[in-house]
């Protein structure tokens, strides 16, 4: 990559975190404007269209890269139980690490998967479809649950978490402990009403 092609990168990598870090509990993208956007991330207002048509095209790539942020942090937190755990366990204490650490990343998904844009809200949905297809086929995988059932689970898994993480968002550090308590005897009651099924269906 060429010297002008790294700036360019690199311009375009301070707008996606300008806009990042200007949302909030009270400020959903929508609220956010272009020149704000371009004075946080220390650019003429004029150069943000070498990077972005519009708006909506930085709004879409945030939701993207919020997703896949998302998916990369599960992801390592389902390897890590693999070296010894409970892989339910791992999973909730991983994504409140993110919440923690990024809540932003998050933020984006749930403001935007119920906002006024219907693109948006198309890109989101997409998001969690590759949420519940990834942990559908890891459930696949790793017990054997057949593919309705393996969809079943995952996406009840997926709308569980989902949810204590916006109502996460808000809360102090004590009570989010709490909640991720919960979430976590919440999805291993899923978990296990689906190997119930599973075994009724094998005839077990």
């Amino acid at each position: 990559m060429g010297i002008r092609a790294q700036q360019k990168e690199k311009t375009r990598r301070a707008l996606v975190d300008a806009a990042f870090n200007q949302l909030s509990a009270e400020r959903s993208f929508s609220s956010l404007s272009l020149r704000e956007v371009a004075r946080e991330a220390n650019i003429a207002p004029t150069s943000f269209y070498r990077h972005f048509k519009d708006m909506n095209e930085l709004g879409l790539t945030m939701v993207d890269e919020g997703g896949l942020t998302l998916r990369q942090m599960m992801r390592k937190g389902r390897q890590r139980a693999e070296a010894g755990g409970s892989v339910i366990r791992i999973s909730v204490e991983t994504f409140m690490e993110v919440l923690d650490s990024n809540p932003n990343v998050f933020r984006i998904l749930l403001h935007e998967r119920s906002g006024t844009s219907a693109a948006f809200r198309a890109a989101v949905a997409r998001e969690i479809e590759h949420f519940i297809s990834e942990l559908a086929h890891y459930t696949e995988d790793r017990v054997g649950r057949n593919p309705e059932l393996a969809r079943a689970q995952a996406e009840a898994l997926v709308t569980l978490v989902f949810n204590a993480g916006a109502a996460a968002l808000d809360m102090k550090r004590v009570e989010r402990k709490e909640l991720a308590e919960q979430l976590v005897m919440q999805l291993r009651m899923v978990a296990k009403g689906a190997e119930a099924l599973q075994h009724k269906l094998d005839g077990k």
